[in-house]
């Protein structure tokens, strides 16, 4: 059943929770303000489509979502995509391939498909988020060094034996142009760029609160306009609309139709995992649940909308949702408020975002390319087995130099030859003592096994996973746990037929940790075999769960739970 959280929120809503909504939706509009622009420009598109896309797709997000805090957007996922759609198609093809992917979105959340999109593997989300990363960041060299790019029709550019009439889409090319451009590097924009950056770095070494891009922008587009007086000039984002357009209908024709159709796909399976990882980000920050169905239908609704107001895909974004949380809001009427916010601003100081230097923006993607990278989560991965490690660098590869749908596709593929391959070895060694199942979560009591007359505190519950811990199990505990509705302060995770542990299982680990933690639970591992046990040593799991609760029967797990109990 369609019900957007707003519903919900309403039910209870007061004057205090609006004072907080208030104050954090105005904050997140000042700061999605050049988050939406450096977006724009990133993905090929006019400045103001940012801001529109933020209007409109962001206020249909939060009105009809079943998140209570996601912010939504343009975000930089979406640059290759986009970039790529208005090189071969233009803005008017971009428009039908948008509506088409909303479209396609609320025909997920309406056949109750929301769930299945969390079951990409970590390796592969890891892998596309840092490829996309690599890509924004390179698309930025031509700004960051103030490099005229002079490509046109008149003036074609040969590349690799193929001719460009406009900067090309794809990465290698546009490396390679950028290379052929470098002799008309300017200095003032480099210094407004690497002060930007160096900038940004520091600030949020120091400082969590504030996003130091909102004060970049600020301080480089005040110094822009005075140093303008005294012969310092730098290419700035130009005109931006004082109002919203006229709305106006896409093409659909069906060879239109049927050419923009894969691209559609892209935009749909796209916004989807990043609204539902951002979502599932905001629900481990306030602990709620959101709806992940819903979600994708008001996921819909918005990349429907966005463009009919010339705006470009939008989904969820991560970093703005967490500053939504930071600074109070609790409901979607926050995100609303965001939206108005930036309404506002277009309308009355349009005329002074537009001094704002094309540097500077460079500088804030850049950097959030670097936060996109996640480099930690590639070191754990890089210290796990060798088939998460190809899984990663194939989808990685394929997302920067070919294409991210086909990354997706191979990276998926990948992944369940190397799971298939592993669980067949695993099961001929094992075909003679245990039956090895699709990784199925469950409860354990004396009376389930009543032959091992198991001595279970009071305060504690087992469970038993049977088969691989894999990226889907993480909800099962959760599920589980929730239907049990019994108080307990130990949660034993009994994995004696537990004999293979990857990359995504780790991540399903520690989401279940993280639970735990929230609910002051610890959590106790029995009868840990020697692949996950190594996985987990290598990784730094272990230290993280605490070797003492990493144990090697039901035994000595029971008697670490009495002392963690004081019993």
């Amino acid at each position: 059943m369609f019900k957007p959280e707003l519903i919900n929120s309403l039910k209870t809503y007061n004057g205090k929770t609006f004072a907080s909504d208030l104050l954090a939706g105005v904050i997140v509009g000042i700061v999605a303000l050049p988050l939406a622009i450096a977006f724009a420009i990133a993905s090929g598109v006019s400045p103001a489509a940012g801001i529109f896309t933020a209007i409109i797709a962001g206020f249909c997000i939060s009105a009809f979502g079943g998140s209570t805090v996601q912010i939504g957007g343009p975000t930089g996922a979406f640059a290759v995509i986009v970039y790529a759609v208005v090189a071969q198609f233009g803005l008017a093809g971009l428009a039908t391939a948008t509506v088409m992917a909303g479209v396609l979105l609320i025909m997920l959340g309406v056949f109750k498909m929301g769930g299945l999109v969390k079951f990409i593997p970590y390796t592969i989300v890891t892998g596309f988020t840092a490829g996309i990363a690599v890509t924004i960041a390179g698309g930025q060299i031509g700004n960051f060094f103030g490099l005229t790019t002079a490509i046109s029709s008149e003036n074609p550019l040969t590349i690799l034996g193929e001719t460009f009439t406009q900067m090309p889409g794809d990465f290698l090319p546009k490396m390679i142009a950028f290379g052929h451009f470098f002799s008309t590097f300017d200095a003032y924009s480099f210094i407004i760029a690497a002060i930007s950056l160096v900038f940004l770095f520091v600030w949020a070494h120091f400082i969590k609160k504030i996003p130091g891009s909102l004060i970049v922008i600020l301080v480089a587009t005040i110094a822009t306009i005075v140093l303008r007086n005294y012969g310092f000039d730098t290419k700035t984002i130009g005109d931006i609309p004082h109002s919203l357009p006229s709305p106006t209908l896409p093409d659909f024709g069906l060879k239109t139709v049927t050419n923009l159709f894969p691209t559609a796909v892209s935009i749909a399976v796209l916004a989807a995992i990043e609204s539902l990882l951002s979502a599932a980000v905001a629900d481990g920050m306030t602990g709620a649940k959101h709806d992940s169905n819903t979600e994708l239908i008001g996921q819909g609704i918005a990349n429907i909308l966005s463009p009919l107001f010339g705006g470009i895909p939008a989904t969820g974004a991560i970093a703005r949702t967490a500053t939504n949380i930071k600074n109070g809001g609790r409901t979607p009427v926050a995100g609303m408020i965001h939206a108005l916010t930036l309404l506002l601003i277009l309308l009355f100081f349009g005329k002074y975002a537009s001094m704002i230097p094309m540097a500077a923006l460079a500088a804030v993607l850049i950097n959030v390319a670097w936060n996109m990278a996640s480099f930690p989560a590639i070191r754990a991965l890089l210290k796990g087995q060798k088939s998460d490690i190809c899984v990663f660098f194939v989808t990685f590869l394929i997302t920067v130099f070919v294409d991210l749908t086909v990354a997706i596709t191979v990276g998926l593929g990948f992944a369940a030859f190397f799971f298939i391959k592993k669980m067949i070895d695993l099961s001929e060694v094992q075909s003679e003592e245990s039956n090895i199942t699709s990784g199925i979560a469950k409860s354990i009591t004396t009376a389930d096994m009543p032959e091992e007359h198991l001595d279970i505190p009071s305060g504690a519950m087992v469970y038993e996973i049977d088969g691989p811990l894999f990226f889907g199990t993480v909800r099962k505990f959760e599920v589980a746990v929730e239907k049990a509705g019994i108080q307990y302060k130990v949660l034993i995770l009994r994995m004696r037929n537990t004999l293979y542990l990857d990359a995504g299982g780790l991540r399903a680990l520690e989401q279940a940790k993280a639970a735990c933690d929230r609910r002051g639970v610890t959590i106790v591992l029995s009868g840990v075999h020697e692949q996950p046990r190594k996985l987990l040593e290598k990784t730094g799991m272990a230290d993280k769960l605490g070797r003492e609760n990493v144990c090697d029967n039901i035994t000595l797990a029971l008697a670490r739970t009495r002392k963690v109990l004081g019993l």
